[in-house]
């Protein structure tokens, strides 16, 4: 079947960008798929893309190309919803743009994989196509005006696709979407080739955007009060962002020059992790955690803040990270100070770490099982649509949607049983296309597991 990524920028480097990547080489193994970038900014993607998937470009910003003068480039758009942050980028060339490429698509399946996307693919989605918008970032950090539109819209998606449980169930009950049209499937991570960490390198290393909601400040305050028992450690940040100077001018201050280091952007990520012992998580609200299970799968055990959403769903405290309150940078100095004072338990936890990434969060022909049913956003034969049409501002919603959950989830009268899933016949479309992008992302449910004593990191 012919599947279709729909991306903000493939040339650019993001946790998005990456994913989709991986999920495409994955399913370009079974399926036609295509990978579709609304801007182009240079010739190269800063990031690989799968050799065997084609990208093509909507819009191309490079400073020779005939878009910069197109008119239609300064007038403000229409349809983008407004209080998405990326709104303004969505001038009237870049939504024309993916309206005709939406129209003209032969996709059974488009994915969209940003929030303002997701809105254009519910109201000017092809017809026959399976719509699916993923979520990478947060129901809670979208602003209340953006939630209106997404409380609009979204119900005409035919599955909207989280990072995390806790986001799901945050969608379903902020926008009043059906229970069963919101899924949590996280990002997957390939394989490393790099040898990973042994627990004995005197190292915490930290990466991401350098962005305030990284709280790498408080990063550095924990490394300074734990690093003053263990003055052979360093602390690596690597990352680029608008938070760069006050976090040199910080280190500065406190004298840490020589043992806290801004290291910049790297890519690959995978032999810097290799280099640490201990990997390390300030933030206050993550949509999932892509660094988290990264430094899991080159063998180094996670300190993270038990933020909102991803980190306690994939960090097992106690077995392969320790999870500390939000807002106590006393506790989480001392949980880095408890990794720092036992060197087998870095070993041990680092060894579970690597050992639960590549078990839950590898792609698929890598992780050893799959036990997650792929019935819930199945097509059943009867109700494939013949006809829909794009919704535009105004429009009522098209009856497909509702027949589908309909037919999948029939009410039933109080004290009977629920009926059995349908699962739709070999060889239809969507069924395929929900079946490996599931078997892509599934996470099995974790074994029963001995964990070490709890403790309390004050």
């Amino acid at each position: 079947m012919r599947i279709a990524f729909l991306l903000h920028n493939a040339y650019a480097v993001g946790g998005t960008t990456r994913t989709t990547f991986t999920l495409a080489a994955s399913l370009a193994e079974r399926h036609d798929v295509r990978l579709v970038s609304v801007f182009r900014h240079q010739t190269t993607p800063l990031l690989e893309p799968p050799p065997q998937v084609p990208l093509a470009a909507l819009v191309d910003h490079r400073d020779s190309a005939a878009d910069r003068t197109d008119p239609r480039a300064a007038q403000p758009g229409v349809h983008f919803p407004a209080g998405e942050s990326r709104a303004g980028q969505y001038h009237s060339l870049a939504e024309q743009r993916i309206i005709d490429w939406l129209a003209g698509t032969d996709a059974d399946a488009v994915i969209s994989t940003r929030t303002g996307l997701n809105v254009l693919l519910a109201r000017f989605g092809p017809p026959r196509a399976l719509r699916i918008g993923q979520e990478h970032l947060t129901h809670d950090t979208h602003p209340h005006r953006l939630r209106r539109q997404l409380r609009r819209w979204y119900p005409h998606l035919d599955a909207l696709v989280t990072m995390t449980q806790a986001d799901a169930r945050a969608h379903r009950t902020g926008l009043s979407l059906p229970h069963h049209m919101v899924e949590a499937i996280p990002n997957s991570v390939p394989a490393t080739t790099v040898p990973p960490a042994d627990g004995t390198a005197k190292v915490v290393v930290a990466a991401g955007r350098l962005t305030r909601v990284k709280r790498y400040d408080m990063l550095i305050e924990a490394f300074a009060r734990a690093g003053a028992q263990h003055p052979d450690w360093t602390l690596r940040i690597y990352g680029e962002g608008p938070e760069q100077n006050r976090l040199a001018a910080d280190i500065e201050r406190r004298g840490l020059g020589d043992r806290v280091r801004l290291m910049g952007a790297r890519t690959p990520l995978d032999p810097e992790w290799a280099k640490g012992s201990v990997a390390a998580v300030t933030s206050a609200q993550e949509s999932f955690g892509m660094t988290i299970v990264e430094a899991m799968r080159c063998g180094l055990p996670v300190v993270s803040t038990d933020c909102p959403h991803g980190p306690r769903e994939i960090i097992r405290d106690g077995v392969d990270g320790l999870l500390v309150p939000r807002d106590d940078v006393r506790a989480y100095s001392a949980a880095l100070l408890h990794l720092m004072d036992d060197q087998p338990l870095r070993t041990r936890m680092g060894a579970a770490a690597r050992e639960r990434a590549t078990r839950a969060f590898a792609p698929p022909g890598r992780r050893p099982q799959v036990r997650r049913p792929a019935h819930r956003l199945a097509y059943p034969p009867q109700c494939t649509p013949t006809r829909r049409t794009p919704i535009g501002r105004g429009q009522p919603a098209p009856g497909h949607g509702r027949a589908v959950r309909h037919h999948l989830h029939p009410p039933r009268t109080r004290g009977t049983a629920p009926p059995a899933p349908h699962r739709a016949q070999s060889g239809s479309a969507p069924a395929s296309l929900t079946s490996a992008f599931r078997s892509h992302h599934a996470v099995d449910v974790p074994p029963e597991r001995a964990r070490l004593p709890k403790r309390r990191y004050t």
